[in-house]
C-alpha cells in the first residue's frame, strides 16, 4: 500500500461530480452514460489512490467490478434483496440492464489507458 495523493484529489473531485450528477441531472444522457463513463474512472482513481499496482491490473479489476455491478442488474438482485425501492442502493447499484454500459465502461478504460501512456510518455521525456 502506498498513498498516491495526485489520484486521490482525482478520485474525490470525480465523487463531488458524480454527486452532483446524481441529485441534480435528470436527462437521457449525461446521467445514464456520463455518470457510467466517470464511475469507471472514479474506482481507477480511487483503487490507484491507495494501492501501487500495474495499470493494466488496476484498469481489469475496476472493469471486472463494473461488469459485476452491471451483472447483478440483469440479474436483479435489488429485487432479491428486496432493495428496489431504496434510492441509495439504486443510485449505487442502478436498477436496469443495459449493454450500452459495458460499451461505456470499456471507453471509460480505454481512456485510463491511453492517459496513462500519455503520461507514461510525458514523464519520460523530461
Amino acid at each position: 500500500m502506498q498513498f498516491h495523493f495526485n489520484y486521490f484529489a482525482a478520485a474525490v473531485l470525480l465523487f463531488f461530480t458524480e454527486v452532483f450528477i446524481a441529485a441534480f441531472i435528470n436527462d437521457t444522457i449525461i446521467r445514464p452514460y456520463g455518470g457510467d463513463f466517470l464511475v469507471v474512472i472514479f474506482l481507477y482513481f480511487l483503487l490507484k489512490s491507495f494501492f501501487n499496482i500495474p495499470v493494466k491490473n488496476a484498469i481489469f479489476g475496476v472493469l471486472f467490478f463494473a461488469f459485476a455491478v452491471e451483472a447483478s442488474q440483469y440479474f436483479g438482485l435489488l429485487s432479491l434483496l428486496n432493495l428496489q425501492d431504496n434510492r441509495i442502493a439504486s443510485m449505487v447499484l442502478g436498477n436496469h440492464f443495459e449493454w450500452l454500459d459495458i460499451v461505456i465502461y470499456i471507453l471509460a478504460a480505454l481512456c485510463i489507458y491511453s492517459a496513462e501512456k500519455i503520461k507514461a510518455g510525458y514523464l519520460k521525456a523530461e
